[in-house]
């Protein structure tokens, strides 16, 4: 894979956050993806998100597995810690990566063939475990990087670029993580940067797994007339379930939104979504509704979009499995290392 440096050039007046540090902090090396490719808009969307938090990078860890999509994190943080991973694998590294230190921020950052395909049970399992990390899919329908094959998330009905088309149903990541135990669900598209913001700091948030499905059209192959994954299909069927914004636990904001305006979810970490409501039945916090209404939606050809739902109070990770919170790194050696009497009854409980 080849990395292009991005000059670093700031002037006195760039807007700085609470570490003082730029955007251009947050970025990485430029992009090699196709001119137009919906990814980068994802990227820009990640590197507002993370200034804006003001997350200390080198206490992010950003992952991948293989793919077009898997190309990302090269573009974000650049002094973070970074893991590009076996296709289909990534979920594995970053619940290892947790469980060894749940005290960083773990982003993720696949596409629907990585996720999808052939690592689906990775997927899954991640899920079922609430790992605490942010995981996007940047979902275009087709293996950009093998020459725009239909991947599994492709529609029924849809046609490729060389006129074939796709007969086979699709996996759709929204309603597989609902079924699969999420605790945070969202839909967006990579050109609506005021939504997808937003979520993005809501997931970096969430003391769990936060999944964002973001519908990223692939330019060179899946961005013609008889596409459901195009620009024009997306924008023509785009039907945002609530307008999201994100609320930091901070006063002097929570105080500027008036009660009644908007629906808000405390977060473990004492953090707020506010959800200022379109539809006034909608609820995000009934996963029975939402998969109801996500699928009614697809039905109808329409993409869902927003924060589709959210659960609190479940344990992540750590807590299901009453692991130590400490990361090992830190731990010291007598008790990583207990010796061999403790090890002997330890291993006696198994006989």
């Amino acid at each position: 894979m080849t990395y292009i440096t991005k000059p670093k050039v700031e002037h006195a007046g760039l807007t700085r956050n609470a570490l003082g540090l730029s955007r251009r902090d947050y970025e990485g090396a430029l992009s090699t993806l196709c001119a137009g490719c919906g990814h980068d808009s994802v990227t820009a969307a990640i590197v507002q998100a993370c200034w804006e938090l003001a997350l200390p990078p080198h206490r992010v860890v950003k992952l991948s597995g293989i793919g077009c999509s898997s190309k990302t994190p090269a573009y974000f943080v650049s002094q973070a810690h970074g893991i590009n991973t076996v296709h289909g694998r990534m979920p594995s590294v970053a619940t290892g990566a947790a469980a060894a230190n749940c005290n960083l921020h773990y982003l993720g950052v696949s596409g629907d063939g990585d996720s999808l395909s052939i690592g689906l049970g990775q997927f899954c399992h991640a899920m079922r475990r609430n790992v605490r990390m942010l995981y996007i899919i940047e979902n275009n329908g087709v293996y950009g990087l093998t020459k725009g094959q239909f991947s599994a998330s492709a529609d029924i009905g849809s046609k490729a670029k060389k006129g074939e088309i796709n007969m086979q149903p699709p996996i759709d990541p929204v309603l597989t993580a609902l079924a699969a135990g999420a605790t945070f669900v969202a839909r967006s598209f990579s050109g609506d940067k005021a939504q997808l913001v937003p979520l993005i700091k809501a997931g970096l948030s969430h003391e769990g797994f936060a999944l964002i499905d973001v519908l990223s059209p692939c330019v060179t192959f899946n961005d013609h007339e008889d596409s459901t994954k195009s620009y024009a299909f997306s924008r023509q069927f785009y039907h945002p379930a609530v307008h999201t914004d994100f609320v930091a636990p901070a006063e002097e904001i929570r105080a500027g939104y008036e009660q009644g305006d908007a629906m808000e979810v405390e977060l473990h970490d004492g953090s707020h979504l506010a959800l200022r409501k379109v539809e006034t039945e909608y609820d995000p916090t009934d996963r029975d509704a939402a998969f109801v209404k996500i699928s009614e939606r697809m039905r109808a050809g329409e993409w869902l979009t927003g924060l589709l739902y959210v659960q609190t109070g479940r344990e992540d990770m750590h807590g299901l499995n009453k692991t130590v919170r400490e990361p090992l790194a830190t731990l010291p050696f007598e008790d990583l290392c207990p010796g061999a009497e403790k090890l002997e009854r330890t291993l006696a409980r198994y006989r």
